[in-house]
Formats: C-alpha cells, structure tokens, sequence
C-alpha cells in the first residue's frame, strides 16, 4: 500500500494561519515513521488526512496511485475499514461489550466474507500476540488502561490493514505499560509487514521508527 500526500494546506477556521503549510509525504509498504512536535500543531490533523478522516483544503491525497477526490464517501469508507486500523489516545472500547466482541467490532461491516468468517480465529491469535487470550470474556471496566490499549490495538488489526495510524498511543499509559505498548507495535510490524504512522510527544517511542518527521510552523521536516 502506497499513500502520497502532496502539497498539502489546512487551516482551522479560527486560526490565522495555516496549521498544515505545503505538506508533502510518501507513506510505502512495510514502513514505520514517527510525526513528532509541540502540542496543536497539527499532528492528528495530518494523521486524519493521511488517513482519510479529514480532507485538506488543497492538495491530493492518493492511496496506491487513485486520488482520493475521485471516489465517493462509500468507497473511501471502504478503504479506511479494509486498509487502515486507527489507535488512539484514548481506546474507546464499548463499556457494554467484552474484550472479544469490542475487538471483532470493525469485521462487522466486512464485504469479504472470507475475512469475516475467520475474524474469531484471527482476533483470538491476536489477543495471544498482546498477552490478552485469557481477558476476552472481561469488559472494558475490569482491565487496566495498558489492557486496554493493548486491546485497541488488536481492534485495528482485526481486517488485517496494510497500515496501523497511531494518534499518541501511549499518551495515557504509565512508563512500564508505554514501553510495552511500544515494543508490541513495532512486533506487530514486523510479524505483519504492516506500515506504522505514529504520532507522539514520546521521544523513546519516536526513536524505535525508521524515520521520524518534526511538524513545525505547519511544516513538515525530516529530523
């Protein structure tokens, strides 16, 4: 999978100058890099657009060489769903639903049969990856934050997507959990030849990718 941002322009209506300044990034296979700088900068701006949740004000956004403005809302749904798993901050697993049926919730809306049938089987292998297989039955309320950062990571997985975007995943865990986080992210790219994009204050974090950009001013620089 290939994502090619060029010259890209945002502004915020309240704002009097552009939070996004002629941004261009290329985003290819198997890849991992960090977006790092000060908070309201832009960071998640820049991850939403990356990862088609916002649009820019000018500039192209393409995804494997098909400008994003030529397909409708359906059709780019239906690539964030089948191609990109998001992390956040914050997990927003369901308090009403276990660990397993939160983590399945993403296949429901799955046109490939084939990957529905088996999403049981996959999450369950992906629980034992992130040490979770004997929490499935918990809900969101019994498990530690780390838990269940470690349980939305899984969530994003569950399509098997070609690229993992990270808004300050370990942003709300404690050192120990954050670290772990971190080590599992970079696992899970290596075991899944999944792309990372992972935006973060954490300068040990931004350290384990291969690249790591700076936004500053609204621009784009490689550190």
């Amino acid at each position: 999978m290939k994502i090619v941002l060029e010259h890209i322009f945002r502004k915020y209506p309240t704002a009097s100058k552009n939070v996004l300044e002629d941004v261009s990034l290329t985003i290819g296979s198997n890849e991992t890099l960090a977006i790092t700088g000060p908070s309201g900068c832009g960071k998640s701006t820049l991850l939403n657009i990356i990862g088609t949740l916002d649009k820019p004000d000018s500039g192209t956004v393409s995804v494997n060489d098909q400008d994003i403005k030529s397909l409708n809302e359906a059709e780019t749904a239906a690539i964030r769903n089948k191609k990109i798993g998001f992390v956040f901050q914050l997990h927003h697993l369901l308090p009403q639903l276990n660990l397993l049926d939160n983590i399945l919730l993403p296949s429901l809306v799955l046109k490939d049969k084939s990957l529905n049938a088996t999403a049981v089987s996959r999450g369950m292998e992906l629980l034992q990856t992130v040490g979770l297989t004997d929490k499935i039955r918990q809900y969101p309320g019994q498990l530690s934050v780390g838990e269940c950062q470690r349980a939305a990571l899984v969530r994003a997985l569950i399509n098997q997507p070609e690229l993992i975007l990270a808004d300050e995943p370990t942003g709300s865990l404690d050192q120990e959990s954050a670290e772990h986080v971190g080590i599992l992210l970079l696992s899970i790219h290596q075991m899944y030849k999944v792309s990372l994009v992972v935006v973060t204050h954490a300068p040990q974090l931004a350290s384990k990718m291969n690249t790591v950009y700076s936004l500053q001013n609204g621009h784009l620089i490689n550190s």
